[in-house]
């Protein structure tokens, strides 16, 4: 008899493990909740796994693929990103890697849109006054006065699947988008956020005229109130357009004083890279 499949998973991630074991395969979990040791799942990769289920939070790069040569197939991992997995070096192994895609996009979105809420009516400042007792008056603008979304500019940097989403909701607060992606521009769609506009403006719907457009990103940082980024993290080797360090001194510099940034994680897990929270520039 043939040997089984084998899996480990560095998390357990529900009935769907359950799946594989129906299908004859051979599976192992890490049982606790917090992330495995990279030294317990470089022996598991080492003793002769075919299949690595990862998150978030493993490390996945060329030590990993360099202990599954021969063995290991695939790296599957149960999340929208994959900034944890060194693409360059899956590649280089030949190792191929897959994630969850397109399951949180409009979780994900909502999320970013409800951060700009937050951020402009500063619920943040406010909330800790009131668990510190000492929110004790009222002002009309006193100690701090929030602003409105609506109408002001927004940057999507990225317009993927969930920079799309968010365009969608950030076009029904009559907000300005200038966006911008190194990889892909989708005017098709930009056109028809723009027609819809156009449409609520002339049936005076929305007081104002706004618009949509493609810019730099320089321009696009200049320009806008808010800046919600939604590109996937690619270093070096791993592209044609890397958006590794894309924000540094230099980029923050350009927004406005008064501008926020907003990096919404799609996943429950934050990163290293981009910690799931605002930032006000």
């Amino acid at each position: 008899m043939p040997n089984k499949f084998r899996v480990f998973a560095t998390a357990d991630i529900g009935p769907s493990l359950d799946l594989l074991r129906q299908r004859g395969y051979e599976v192992e979990l890490y049982p606790h909740p917090q992330a495995p040791p990279k030294s317990l799942i470089l022996d598991k990769v080492k003793s002769g796994i075919d299949g690595l289920i990862t998150t978030l939070r493993d490390p996945i790069d060329a030590e990993i693929f360099e202990a599954g040569q021969g063995q290991l197939k695939v790296v599957a991992q149960i999340a929208v990103g994959f900034d944890n997995i060194n693409r360059a070096d899956a590649n280089r192994y030949k190792i191929p890697f897959t994630h969850t895609a397109d399951v949180l996009t409009e979780a994900t979105a909502e999320f970013a849109f409800f951060m700009l809420g937050v951020l402009a009516r500063k619920m943040w400042t406010a909330e800790h006054l009131t668990r510190e007792n000492k929110w004790g008056y009222w002002h009309p603008y006193l100690p701090f006065l929030g602003d409105e979304v609506t109408g002001k500019t927004i940057a999507i940097i990225g317009t993927g699947r969930i920079g799309l989403a968010m365009i969608k909701k950030c076009a029904g607060f009559d907000m300005n988008i200038l966006c911008y992606d190194p990889a892909y521009q989708n005017h098709a769609f930009v056109k028809a956020i723009q027609e819809i506009k156009d449409l609520l403006q002339r049936r005076g719907i929305a007081k104002e005229k706004t618009w949509i457009k493609y810019t730099t990103l320089d321009d696009a940082l200049r320009e806008a109130d808010f800046v919600s980024v939604h590109v996937p993290l690619l270093r070096e080797r791993e592209s044609d357009t890397p958006t590794y360090h894309l924000f540094n001194e230099r980029t923050l510099r350009m927004m406005k004083p008064t501008a926020f940034l907003v990096k919404p994680v799609s996943q429950l897990i934050p990163t290293k890279a981009w910690p799931d929270v605002a930032c006000k520039a």
